[in-house]
């Protein structure tokens, strides 16, 4: 049989044409049977080709060695029955992105608008005299600006033309963005094979008919197949079938496994006879696209494919080939319920859209309202068909200005700013080892709140090593050499492990000399097939004897279970059989133990209490994995067990050793946790290790800290707490657990997924939760799903965990965890920052356009000069101020949670106080403009008057402030120095450089298009020194603590933030803000309290020593007068002496604390309640430290030396 790939190569290289002669089965034969289930599917195959190795010798491969790897042989399988690919759809084409930007409302308005313009500008009645129309539209040099007055609508629709351009690029480069990760998802998605005899992992791509495949828990199958042989095999099969319950599979009564289903228990080898598109799944996939492409021509064809599309939904999400298919469909629906910033933000879009829409059309209706009153009312002049073609004009030119102010207040630039933010985001986390599945899970990680994770090799290295181990009934401290072990038990324990272990698990020799052996597979079983090399005896040579094929059933490891077993069939018709799994579980399943002369003694309930005391609990306490090793014999003459009778077979087992597995914490792992912990968030550990080895390595991270009273309890313990007296879940009992819950051990995949949900649905506490998860196993699905974020390991972690996750974290490292939290975070802030900037530029924009064309009948701001200031404050600035590296000053806060505003109130202030000095500024310029610069003035200009110099100053005055306002709105919080760290932004130092060398050439060069006139020098001077105002007016601002302004009120909030008394909110005061003028405030006062109290204390001693009598007399008691001890603990001089160690204010007391100084003071103790709760350090005010009233002497003992030493 193993010959028969090699007479396929030669076959092929021949150079026969005749594939159906060669391969002896076609592709549709293959597909056909893979149609067929149970009963069906094994006669079929017994009645066409005899077995499955007769199905395997049609396909020209061996089922022990599989194909021989030859290039020719597998290219000519390629050729003939395809390639395990289903072609993705084709992208949109560019033209396709124009199309879609152009089917935008407010563009089409516009559109329709400047065609109007342009077609009226070439028309004028010959033998009308606009004078007679009215003022209005007499007044310019008719002949000139009749030539001239297309430009303005032309203009109009090559500014459309640039903003649809740059909005179609955009998402242009988002979908090849998209593509590319789909890409890189797919290219570390691999499956084992044997090929020329050896195991070998290659791309999903790459597999072939014929190959023979391994299939074990957790696997996504990735093609169609037929069991060669299998161990227990279940799949879930829900997503091909519906079928809900797991569905056995095995050679003689259901042997074929379909691509797109679950490996959720088990292992196997499988003939693949169905890739790609004649596969199952790809069978759908290609109706599906098929569908598509047919819906488009008749009804009656897009009915066919909708039945078909019912028939088939569900399969879509979990085929391996399939996510770059569909990658909206994947995002939109669960996920955006996920997105916290998501929601907050349409919420936002539409507030501002509506308010945008109610004041462009108050524009445009008092503009008609005024020209109809001046022009009928006051002028007297009646309507004339003749006049009707330039009042026809009017209109358009004010219905212009309407939809130029709406432009302007719309902010489509905030999907925008998202999607560079997410996309810039992402492509650094990338960097950072997290491969991020779904863009918005990035932002999502920034408001995580909790994060439950894994400890093995997430915490741990997972690099697992025996270190100690209890043999034969001897406990050895260090592993022991081979002639310290009985014969009879060296030789049942190297068996045991042998064959008692995945085959796909192996030591590999280092890949550099000197180096670590490499551990292939599973972790555990290494560090297992270690000890067998440790005790000079080759695993290998035990599996060459018993090989897999020969193994008579495996029992394989899974949640329920917490152990693996393996039967072996001996020659005189007995059986053996190897367990090993958690020690505690399989002790109890123990009678017997082998002795220290290797025979076999009783292993009584007071002897396994005795070991566990003296054994297992000492290892579990230094951190260790136990893990016990056991086997049973079954006589002959007793006949064949009833296999199927788990409980009986792990039964009366004799227990040959337990060992003790160190998995060393990460170095980084520490401290990760400890940024974690300061940036307010909380870190559990859920691991199914016994509940010593869980409290020691927690201790070690520093989940735990000594002396805090947080529990840690085993999953058991968990359900019985968290469960009524039917055994149904109570929320309000979760709720009183896990709070104070950091280590959950022995725990299982559905215990991970309620303490997920028990978390998000709790309302226990004032933020509700956002949860992070890690999971690396397929039972984790649930959880990963359940979670906010869920996170699947890259190297450990199943196809099942990743297809559910939303991160990959390609090291499987949980400081990569906390890189996830920094740029989630960055997320939010760089929106925010874009907010705080766009907002300004809509408030100002708008009430200038209103404004004006309330009073002179004209907008200041011209269309196209509106549209320009758009593209700035849209793609520009969504560019440069989305693209802002995190700092590390980012973890120095609390996460804002769901219910945090959007727009904080600081951000408010920042918003309103710019937009009062910008407004200012542009109405100064507007009506007192031409005095104060000695030029003509340009309101109430006609139709199609030339550009004025007044006007244009006004334009680049309002864009200077826009340019150097970017800049402060660097800082949302308030922060002082707005230039800090903005050299490590190339994009936005260029974005400003590149703004303001555009506006230089509009002005200049711009002409009539835009409106402008060239400026001179002192104008020019003008413009920049009002704009460098806006930097200097920011200093202001800052300095105006938040708490001041009674009036201001945050706004973007949460869902459940309306839900929220008033009485509460003011409770509150938005204890998450941060507001440096606040700060700064509350630090002016200290240390002039400070300076105040020193300076009548050393009155005091003066006074004190004029008079030799103490100030204090008749108010100190003795005990203070003798105390020096008393008087230094009195509140109100507890104060450091160092200018570094300024104390922080509370959170109840301003709007947050300042992220650089939240742990620059000793803090006093904290109460029982703060101890219970150590998510995050909350700075509390020093008692006393701003005394209320500064007039009445603090009290103090009675020695004048004490009051010297104080001022000291």
């Amino acid at each position: 049989m193993a010959n028969n790939s090699l007479l396929g190569s030669k076959h092929g290289r021949r150079g026969e044409a005749n594939h159906d002669a060669e391969f002896g089965c076609t592709p549709q034969e293959l597909r056909t049977l893979m149609e067929l289930r149970g009963a069906d599917s094994v006669n079929t195959i017994k009645d066409s080709y005899g077995d499955v190795n007769g199905l395997c010798a049609r396909l020209r491969t061996s089922p022990v060695e599989g194909l021989d790897g030859n290039s020719e042989d597998l290219e000519r399988r390629t050729l003939f029955f395809g390639q395990n690919l289903i072609p993705p759809k084709k992208p949109k084409t560019f033209l396709r992105l124009v199309w879609e930007a152009l089917q935008d409302l407010t563009l089409i308005i516009l559109q329709v608008a400047a065609l109007i313009s342009l077609g009226l500008s070439f028309y004028s009645p010959p033998d009308v005299e606009r004078r007679n129309c009215g003022e209005a539209a007499s007044g310019a040099g008719e002949d000139e600006e009749s030539d001239t007055g297309w430009i303005e609508g032309a203009a109009i629709l090559l500014s459309v033309v640039c903003v649809v351009l740059v909005t179609a690029f955009n998402d242009w480069s988002k979908e090849k963005q998209f593509r590319g990760l789909q890409s890189r998802i797919e290219q570390e998605q691999k499956f084992t094979v044997v090929r020329g005899n050896q195991v070998i992992q290659i791309l999903v791509s790459e597999i072939v008919c014929g190959d023979i495949a391994h299939v074990k828990y957790g696997d996504l199958i990735p093609a169609d197949g037929v069991l060669i042989q299998s161990n227990d095999l279940k799949l879930d099969e829900s997503p091909m079938t519906g079928e809900s319950d797991l569905v056995k599979k095995s050679v003689d009564r259901d042997p074929a496994l379909l691509s797109g289903t679950h490996v959720m228990e088990g292992s196997g080898k499988m003939l693949v006879i169905a890739v790609g598109e004649n596969s199952q799944s790809g069978i759908i996939f290609k109706l599906l696209a098929d569908g598509d492409a047919e819906e488009a021509k008749t009804k009656e064809e897009e009915e066919k494919v909708d039945k078909k599309k019912e028939d088939e939904d569900g399969i879509t999400e979990v085929h391996p080939f399939c996510e770059g298919e569909e990658p909206e469909k994947k995002k939109k629906t669960p996920k955006r319920e996920k997105s916290v910033l998501q929601g907050k933000l349409n919420k936002m879009a539409v507030q501002i859209g509506k308010a945008g829409l109610f004041m462009s059309l108050m524009t445009v209706i008092i503009l008609i309202t005024r020209f109809v009153i001046d022009t009928f009312w006051i002028q007297g002049i009646s309507l004339t068909t003749e006049c009707v073609s330039i009042y026809v004009q009017f209109l358009v030119k004010f219905f212009i200005i309407g939809v130029t102010v709406l432009v302007v207040a719309v902010p489509e630039g905030l999907p925008l700013a998202v999607t560079i933010s997410l996309a810039y985001s992402v492509k650094k986390m990338m960097k950072d080892n997290n491969l991020v599945r779904h863009l918005d899970a990035c932002e999502t990680m920034g408001n995580a709140t909790a994060i439950c994770s894994d400890k093995t090799g997430t915490l741990t290295m997972n690099r697992m090593t025996v270190v100690q181990a209890h043999i034969s009934g001897v406990f050895y401290k260090n592993l022991p050499q081979p002639g310290q072990i009985p014969a009879t038990a060296l030789d049942l324990l190297i068996h045991g492990i042998g064959v008692n272990c995945a085959y796909t698990t192996k030591i590999m020799p280092p890949e550099k000399e000197g180096g670590l052996a490499r551990q292939v597979g599973n972790k555990t079983e290494c560090a297992l097939l270690g000890l067998s090399l440790h005790l000079q005896r080759d695993y290998q040579t035990i599996r060459n004897e018993f090989p897999e094929e020969k193994l008579f059933k495996v029992y394989t490891f899974n949640s329920t279970r917490k152990s693996m077993s393996t039967v072996l069939k001996n020659h005189d018709g007995s059986y053996r059989i190897y367990s090993k799994g958690a020690s505690e579980i399989l002790l109890k399943k123990c009678c017997k133990i082998l002795s220290p002369t290797g025979l076999a003694k009783p292993f009584k309930p007071r002897d396994r209490d005795n070991m566990i005391m003296k054994v297992i609990e000492p290892m579990a306490s230094e951190g260790l994995r136990t893990i016990c090793l056991a086997y049973k014999d079954f006589n002959a003459a007793d006949g064949e067990p009833d296999w199927e009778d788990e409980t009986h077979i792990l039964s009366g087992l004799t227990c040959i050793a337990v060992v003790g597995i160190e998995d060393p914490v990460r170095p980084e792992v520490p401290e990760a946790i400890r940024r974690c912990q300061r940036a307010g968030i909380t870190v559990r550990m859920v691991t199914g290790d016994n509940i010593n080895t869980a409290r020691a390595i927690a201790i070690k991270c520093g989940i735990l800290q000594p002396g805090e009273d947080f529990l840690c309890v085993e999953g058991k313990e968990f359900n019985k707490r968290i469960r009524d007296e039917l055994g149904q879940i109570q929320q309000e009992r979760i709720d009183k657990i896990w709070p104070n819950l950091r280590v959950l051990a022995r725990s299982s995949p559905t215990d991970k997924h309620t303490l997920v949900k028990g978390i998000i649905d709790s309302t226990v506490l004032e933020k509700r939760q956002v949860v992070a998860v890690t999971g690396d196993g397929t039972n984790d699905g649930p959880a990963l799903k359940k979670a906010d974020v869920g996170f699947a390991m890259g190297i450990a972690g199943t196809d099942v965990a990743k297809e559910a996750s939303d991160i990959i974290l390609t090291d499987d490292n949980f400081s990569s965890i906390v890189k996830a939290v920094m740029w989630g975070r960055n997320v939010y802030d760089s929106i925010s920052k874009f907010l705080q900037f766009q907002l300004t530029v809509n408030v100002v924009a708008v009430t200038v356009a209103f404004t004006g064309a309330c009073i002179t009948q004209d907008s200041p701001l011209k269309a196209v000069q509106m549209l320009w200031v758009n593209l700035i404050m849209d793609t520009l600035a969504s560019l440069a101020l989305a693209t802002e590296p995190p700092t590390e000053a980012l973890l120095l806060r609390s996460p804002y949670g769901r219910q945090k505003p959007l727009i904080s109130r600081t951000m408010m202030k920042n918003i309103l106080g710019h937009a009062v000095y910008q407004l200012t500024v542009i109405f100064t310029l507007l009506f007192c403009g031409e005095t104060l610069l000695d030029i003509d003035s340009g309101r109430y200009a006609p139709l199609h008057a030339p550009p004025s110099e007044h006007y244009t100053i006004v334009f680049n005055t309002f864009v200077q402030m826009q340019i150097f306002n970017e800049i402060n709105a660097r800082k949302i919080h308030g922060e002082r120095n707005v230039f800090d760290g903005i050299l490590k932004n190339p994009v936005f130092c260029s974005i400003l450089g590149g703004t303001f060398i555009i506006q230089i050439v509009i002005v200049q060069l711009g002409g009539k298009p835009f409106s402008c006139v060239p400026l001179n020098l002192e104008h020019w001077l003008w413009c920049i020194f009002l704009g460098f105002g806006s930097l200097l007016w920011g200093q202001l601002v800052s300095s105006i603590p938040t708490r001041w302004l009674k009036f201001l009120r945050a706004a973007g909030h949460g869902r459940q933030q309306e839900e929220i008394p008033e009485e509460e909110l003011k409770e509150m005061k938005d204890e998450n803000e941060i507001d440096h003028g606040e700060i700064e405030l509350k630090r002016s006062q200290a240390l002039w309290c400070r300076s105040l109290i020193r300076v009548s204390a050393q009155i005091r001693v003066v006074n004190a020593f004029r008079d030799s009598v103490s100030p204090y007399e008749g108010r100190a008691t003795p005990k203070s007068r003798s105390s020096i001890h008393s008087f230094m603990s009195q509140p109100e001089f507890r104060v450091e002496d160092s200018v570094a160690q300024i104390p922080l204010i509370d959170e109840a007391d301003c709007e947050d604390d300042a992220p650089t100084k939240r742990n620059s003071v000793v803090l006093p103790q904290p109460s029982p309640s703060n101890q219970r709760n150590n998510t995050m350090d909350h700075m509390v005010p020093l008692p006393g430290l701003i005394p209320t009233d500064s007039e009445r002497l603090p009290p103090c003992p009675g020695s004048p030396l004490h009051s010297l030493e104080t001022s000291l």
